[in-house]
């Protein structure tokens, strides 16, 4: 049988009162709120944000735009690989700075340099900006690096949860066939990848588990504003092939996006990529963004990604 950990139940019985009461009350959705309730859900249940060593803002260099990135070096007199990580959302909400402390917790557990990405946002900057600056941090992370006089080994990886994970996949996407940008690893967590919302966890967990199927529809609508085909933009439709970077990617049972990440593993293995697969049984979408209340299964996916960069 199904069941929201316990761990999670009262919060989001709590969640879900508040939310219907705003509702009632006239609540208009608007990109300041949608930022500020991320934000303020990470802010109260992500409390514990450990030292790095050596953390400094910066800028990667786009052709339309230099795209800001927050750099997180564990071992400064180490020369350590590259993990670059983009922050989920929705592509409307999110940022370096609410994602600092989960930042700091992926550096610190896979001993990696991470290139945290302030990717444009929409809805001022619509699709495909935030894609635009995605790639350009693969393309060119190394010279900001150097700039920075960093030890580094070259080798690159990415990361990314919900709608950064969607970057993600996107990315590796066109770098199968770009001389140019060589990417070893990709993890997404509980990613984005069927802009169509064509699914049966769409369906199974609609309403009632902090994303919601009609929340979705809205981000997806503030992201493409020009006619574009969402099914060819959509990371499960886009070609796949052995050259994918081997893959970790990371469900939860009571997650509206559950489904098109079980397909990705699918297509991907189909299409000869390397593969590896964990699902959280009783979780939410964002629980990362929750630790406070579900430790053991935050620890358990920083433990994983490190196994998964470092083998």
């Amino acid at each position: 049988m199904r069941q929201v950990s316990p761990k999670l139940q009262t919060w989001l019985d709590n969640f879900n009162t508040a939310a219907n009461l705003l509702i009632d009350g006239g609540f208009k959705p608007t990109a300041t709120n949608a930022r500020e309730g991320l934000a303020n859900l990470t802010i109260e249940l992500v409390t514990e944000s450990p030292d790095v060593a050596w953390v400094q803002d910066d800028l990667v260099a786009g052709d339309a735009y230099h795209v800001p990135v927050r750099i997180y070096h564990p071992e400064p007199e180490t020369a350590l690989p590259v993990l670059v990580y983009y922050h989920g959302g929705g592509h409307m909400a999110g940022s370096v700075t609410v994602y600092d402390p989960i930042c700091r917790k992926l550096a610190l557990a896979t001993k990696h340099i991470v290139v945290s990405v302030d990717y444009r946002l929409a809805p001022e900057c619509p699709y495909p900006a935030g894609l635009v600056d995605a790639y350009a941090v693969v393309s060119n992370v190394w010279a900001t690096l150097d700039s920075r006089q960093l030890n580094y080994l070259p080798t690159l990886s990415i990361a990314g949860d919900s709608g950064g994970g969607a970057l993600v996949a996107s990315v590796s996407a066109k770098a199968q066939n770009d001389e140019n940008v060589t990417i070893a690893k990709q993890v997404m967590l509980y990613p984005s990848l069927d802009y169509t919302m064509d699914s049966g966890s769409m369906e199974q967990n609609a309403t009632g588990y902090l994303l919601q199927k009609g929340k979705i529809a809205w981000y997806f609508d503030n992201y493409f504003q020009n006619g574009e085909d969402r099914r060819a933009a959509s990371p499960l439709y886009q070609p796949m092939s052995a050259a994918l970077p081997e893959t970790l990617l990371l469900t939860a049972e009571f997650c509206p996006l559950r489904d098109e990440g079980i397909a990705y593993c699918e297509v991907a293995r189909s299409a000869g990529a390397q593969v590896e697969y964990y699902h959280f049984a009783d979780m939410i979408h964002s629980f990362l963004n929750m630790e406070d209340l579900v430790k053991q299964e935050c620890e358990t996916v920083y433990q994983k990604i490190s196994e998964f960069l470092n083998r």
